[in-house]
């Protein structure tokens, strides 16, 4: 019989599930929303449901399960994701291994993302940061193969990096956090602000820019907020290529042609390393999954996707 894992891209609105055979193919899908007002509890058991269904409609022998999700993750443990219902220090690689039976990994959902980037994105290179933009910002950076998660799993939180010292105040207390600038709803938000018309995120803004001067200087504002972090990660670790995801992504080139020039006149002795857009899209969490249970099982993934 042939083998499969079980892989979970779980979010705060709904959770995406794959049976992922060894090339990397789907097997089987199944999608399920997030309880995450019922709280942590109905949270929990509905992931757990949805690894149970997806291995019983397994073709294939599962031979290990993962999930990626938001929050902060250290050796299986989620230590505190708040929109999944309040989670706080849920085991939950072990809960999956209690279910199906079989070895289970959990990962930080930016670093999945950046894992199935680097082994199967346009660019494959064996050094990725991947950067989520969306509603918040997180990014996940994979050298080698390895998921470069921090001494306590705290890594990837480019969304915080102060790049204002003496700009607004975040949501998380601190002054001058790239999320307040950068992510698809604070884009939103600051041109509401200043002209009163309430719109609902940043696909609105980008709609009206070139006919919109607000909407023209608070793009401009997010695009310089992205560039000096992405400036002080470059320098800091050296990626072989930024991949930019997340629903700010579908800006397409409207993102990358800006960012790609500030980045370059941030950086006035070295060349940037290569922006490029997410191919993988919404599926680059439950493939990044499944490559982390295939390491689970301690059976490596091919380089096939389909």
């Amino acid at each position: 019989m042939s083998r499969a894992v079980v892989a979970i891209d779980l979010g705060g609105t709904s959770m995406k599930g794959a049976l992922v055979d060894a090339r990397g193919s789907a097997l089987a899908r199944l999608d399920a929303p997030t309880p995450a007002a019922q709280g942590g509890a109905a949270v929990l058991a509905a992931v757990l449901r949805l690894a149970v269904d997806l291995a019983a409609a397994a073709p294939a022998r599962v031979v290990a399960a993962a999930a990626v999700t938001p929050g902060q993750v250290h050796n299986g443990v989620v230590k505190f994701a708040a929109n999944l219902g309040g989670w706080n220090d849920v085991p939950l690689a072990r809960e999956l291994t209690t279910v199906l039976n079989v070895p289970a990994a959990v990962e930080h959902d930016a670093a999945g993302a950046a894992l199935a980037e680097a082994q199967f994105g346009a660019n494959r290179s064996s050094d990725c940061f991947f950067v989520a933009l969306g509603t918040g910002i997180g990014a996940g950076h994979v050298r080698a193969g390895v998921v470069a998660a921090g001494s306590a799993g705290g890594a990837g939180e480019l969304g915080h990096i102060p790049v204002y010292p003496d700009g607004d105040r975040c949501a998380c207390g601190q002054i001058g956090c790239l999320e307040t600038y950068a992510s698809a709803a604070s884009i939103g938000r600051r041109y509401t602000a200043r002209t009163g018309t309430v719109v609902s995120g940043s696909d609105d803004v980008v709609a009206r820019l070139g006919d919109d001067p607000v909407a023209d200087a608070v793009w401009a504002e997010a695009i310089e907020a992205l560039a000096l972090a992405l400036a002080t990660t470059t320098l800091l670790i050296d990626p072989g290529v930024i991949v930019l995801g997340g629903g700010l992504a579908r800006a397409g080139d409207t993102l990358l042609r800006p960012l790609s020039a500030r980045l370059t006149a941030r950086l006035a002795w070295r060349p940037p390393p290569p922006i490029e857009l997410s191919v993988l899209g919404t599926d680059a969490g439950w493939r990044g999954a499944a490559l982390l249970a295939w390491t689970a099982g301690s059976v490596p993934a091919t380089t096939g996707v389909s």
